[in-house]
């Protein structure tokens, strides 16, 4: 199998002086998804989690809602013409009575570790997909300030970044604040999926009490996946996207972006937090 990290000659330049060393990189190669035996999505990743990736993948996409619905995942050997088992194609084989997405080639999807699936359907195809609708009853609701140490909780956690400052990552944080699971990757939206597929094969969906965390911006896509999940609150370093937000506002899913220590914007969902400002001391 792939490693998440791989060593790589380096001509550094530091105030004039120039020198030659191995530097640590982040991994990147493909996966490809097969479903039932019939080839589905392509996404670049970083190695690791790949099962647990490619469950989240078909969470998202409304094919598995129950670790019920899923068989089991197998690595695909002869993915080459020598027969070689190259680690990065997976098969997902499902229950019996699953019912499956018409897989043609207009339905084949191709993702990139930038922006996970370009194009993506409308927010039609979410409403009509999506199994879990948001009803945390009472709902989640939180403080600014737990918000606020988030995102060095999930810092914390991120080791990889640590050797090579090229990873993203996503976690996920119970209602206390405490972290439940956090995964990384060269996309943001593999490490949701990762999160996502770990939940599904341990049968923690929908994840209802919970709170997602992703390092950089909150897209459509990443928050339709926690809107698939049943995860009433996304939170993100950087800035949400127009749709994300419309998505947010039509589905109930709490969007927070912009947070940054005690910083930060709720675009959708406010309910969910708690806005009461302390009263002055005297």
């Amino acid at each position: 199998m792939g490693r998440v990290t791989e060593r790589r000659k380096v001509i550094r330049i530091r105030d004039g002086h120039i020198s030659s060393r191995p530097d640590t990189l982040v991994a990147e190669e493909p996966l490809e998804i097969r479903l039932n035996g019939k080839p589905l999505a392509i996404t670049m990743r970083t190695p690791g989690d790949d099962f647990a990736l490619a469950a989240g993948f078909l969470v998202s996409e409304g094919v598995l809602g129950t670790g019920a619905d899923l068989q089991n995942i197998v690595y695909c050997a002869g993915a080459t013409q020598d027969g070689s088992n190259t680690y990065n194609v997976v098969d997902v084989r499902t229950a019996p009575g699953v019912e499956l997405p018409d897989i043609t080639l207009e339905r084949n999807v191709y993702t990139t570790s930038s922006c996970g699936l370009c194009g993506k359907a409308s927010l039609d195809a979410v409403r009509t997909t999506a199994r879990f609708p948001i009803a945390d009853t009472p709902p989640v609701r939180v403080t600014p300030d737990l918000l606020a140490t988030l995102p060095d909780r999930l810092r914390e956690a991120q080791r990889v970044f640590d050797r090579t400052g090229g990873l993203h990552a996503a976690a996920l944080f119970d209602e206390e604040g405490r972290l439940v699971d956090t995964r990384e990757d060269v996309g943001r939206h593999n490490a949701v999926d990762k999160l996502v597929g770990r939940a599904l094969q341990n049968d923690d969906l929908p994840l209802s009490r919970s709170i997602l965390l992703v390092s950089g911006r909150a897209s459509f896509e990443l928050a339709q996946k926690a809107v698939m999940a049943g995860i009433p609150m996304l939170a993100a370093v950087s800035a949400p996207s127009s749709l994300a937000v419309d998505l947010a506002a039509e589905t109930g899913l709490t969007l927070v972006g912009f947070l940054r220590g005690p910083s930060m914007n709720v675009y959708a969902g406010e309910h969910r937090i708690d806005l009461r400002i302390p009263a002055a001391r005297s």
